[in-house]
């Protein structure tokens, strides 16, 4: 009972080793998995630093109510404990942090699926670390003793940490937000390092997310199909590849003409490949910018994509199943609108549950889904795989092995040394790219199919590239080339060689907008119809060039649509220029 004896605070002090066992026990559900994330370079500090400021919470009741310390401490620990066993758990299996794309996933996979999950990754060791882990926590609560403070003085410093954890955070974001409804999706965003937050706030976005998706998924299926759809491919078995690149500005790979190699496997390929060289997006934004890609929308009819099928319904119109991969996360805000795309499949494989972007995630994890898809019994498909390619923060797009630009051999001289890291570390991510896509041609090839793989990215990044070397990332209201300048190539089997016109060497020049990109995919692969227009095809004989137009769509006036004429670049130096 000595433990639970009232402290004479006047005599000994106050009880900072009380309060630090306390704080200690309550932080250990949240610290443990975000201190794995931070061992491992899984993702950034902030996680980290947000599960211990929240942990403090747990503090206020304690102060408030010492005599029940230990009864409170309990119940919530059980809770936390819970919490941080699903978190914990997800880490030791995916390597990812708990969100809302986990319980999206979840709810998506059936009993027979998540059977397979646990028989593919399960270990015995995880059993060991799951008893270790409840141990500790064990532990920790044998220690806890209540703190005393006069009555006044521990209502006093309770609510003070929870204004300082919940009250004064509300209010700072309330200030800083034109609404309470985006002041509290900031504060959640503060929360969801620490459990239970973390399940609380997953869920509740997961079913604001799910409702919009849905609502999005029931406009689609009203849309009506292409009119007078013809394809010349009807009856014969038939594999098509679309893969959409992230982030990636062509000025940066050595397929294009840049010094450094950093695409050596796409270099062997070259012969193999139709590489388009003046292809440009008409926005800097994933998401905007697909909403064009997939669709008949462009930048003069932005709203398109609300009223025409997107490419993946053009595809199951014309008898193809479609398949779905993405490495991009799954339910966020932004990303719902990817997410109806993909919804928009037959079959979806999400690979991406992290709740932040700058997350250790590789696009590696493609390939294994992509070989069991090409081996369906499907006569006639289509993959989509969707990268995450180089998207910032780069360090967490490629694995230490691709480490090789590290010192300022190929940097531009103007580079500050605070900046070089960070451009070296943008080449890495466009090398372990390379190996990405060259291993999808590779893989796809050895299935000789009839059919081709078109890889494109949704939009370029600028790493210190423009004059001047101070922009990093992108902006539309201040556009630079390498934010526009995308790779576009594809490949076709030999099967495919044989039945089809496969000689472009005078269209690659030719400048284009990805906003025309479904004309395009269309024409090549042999589907017609009243919507679709030979003139914005990339590789018909009817092409007419058009101004690539760049900008927000739904600026008012729409004076900020420009011509990307106006902010291309140069050519390289003679010798720099790649060539097919």
């Amino acid at each position: 009972m000595g433990m639970f004896k009232r402290s004479n605070t006047s005599a000994k002090g106050f009880d900072w080793a009380g309060l630090g066992w306390l704080f200690l026990f309550f932080w250990y559900f949240s610290g443990i998995t975000q201190l794995l994330i931070q061992l491992t370079g899984t993702s950034g500090f902030s996680g980290f630093r947000q599960a211990f400021i929240m942990s403090a919470i747990w503090l206020a009741p304690m102060l408030m109510f010492p005599k029940h310390t230990r009864a409170m401490a309990a119940v919530i620990g059980v809770v936390l404990w819970a919490c941080s066993m699903a978190s914990l758990g997800y880490f030791f299996i995916y390597q990812q942090e708990f969100s809302q794309s986990v319980i999206f996933i979840m709810f998506e996979s059936n009993v027979s699926e998540a059977g397979e999950y646990m028989t593919q990754y399960f270990a015995w060791w995880m059993v060991l670390a799951f008893l270790a882990h409840t141990a500790f926590a064990v532990f920790l609560w044998t220690r806890l003793r209540p703190v005393y403070m006069p009555r006044a003085q521990a209502w006093t410093v309770a609510i003070a940490l929870l204004v300082a954890i919940v009250g004064y955070p509300i209010i700072k974001q309330s200030i800083k937000h034109d609404t309470m409804a985006a002041a509290m999706e900031s504060f959640e965003s503060r929360i969801e390092p620490a459990v239970p937050w973390q399940m609380v706030v997953a869920y509740r976005r997961y079913l604001e997310q799910l409702d919009n998706m849905q609502g999005m998924l029931a406009s689609a299926s009203k849309i009506p199909p292409l009119t007078n759809l013809k394809d010349n491919e009807a009856g014969k078995p038939t594999t098509l590849v679309l893969v959409i690149g992230e982030s990636t500005n062509r000025q940066r790979m050595s397929l294009y003409g840049y010094p450094r190699e950093t695409t050596p496997n796409l270099d062997k390929l070259r012969d193999q490949l139709a590489i388009f060289d003046n292809v440009v997006t008409p926005r800097p934004y994933t998401i905007e910018a697909l909403q064009q890609v997939l669709t008949f929308a462009d930048e003069e009819n932005p709203d398109l994509y609300l009223s025409t099928p997107s490419l993946v319904s053009v595809m199951k119109q014309a008898g193809y199943k479609t398949f779905w991969v993405t490495n991009q996360q799954t339910m966020t805000k932004r990303n719902t609108m990817l997410t109806t795309f993909s919804e928009q499949a037959d079959q979806q494989v999400y690979l991406n549950n992290n709740r932040n972007q700058n997350a250790r995630q590789y696009d590696g994890d493609v390939i294994e889904p992509f070989n069991k898809i090409l081996a369906d019994s499907a006569p006639r498909k289509l993959i989509v795989i969707h990268l995450l390619g180089t998207h910032m923060s780069y360090q967490y797009r490629y694995p230490p092995t691709f480490d090789k630009f590290t010192d300022r051999t190929g940097v531009p001289a103007g580079l500050t040394d605070d900046q070089v890291p960070t451009y070296n570390s943008y080449d890495n991510a466009v090398l372990y790219n390379d190996f990405v896509v060259s291993s999808l041609i590779k893989d796809f090839a050895k299935t000789d199919p009839n059919g081709f793989l078109l890889y494109l990215s949704d939009h370029g990044e600028d790493v210190f590239d423009s004059v001047g070397h101070s922009t990093l990332g992108r902006n539309e209201a201040k556009p630079t080339a390498p934010m526009y300048t995308i790779p576009f190539m594809a490949w076709a089997s030999p099967k495919w060689r044989e039945s089809h016109t496969w000689n472009f060497a005078s269209d690659l020049g030719r400048p284009y907008s990805s906003s025309q990109f479904i004309h395009t995919w269309a024409d090549l692969a042999g589907l017609s119809a009243d919507e679709l227009d030979d003139k914005k095809s990339l590789v018909s004989d009817q092409f007419v060039a058009r101004p690539q137009l760049i900008g927000d769509p739904y600026s008012r006036p729409q004076k900020a649509l420009i011509d990307f004429s106006l902010i291309k670049p140069k050519p390289p130096a003679a010798g720099n220029v790649a060539t097919q």
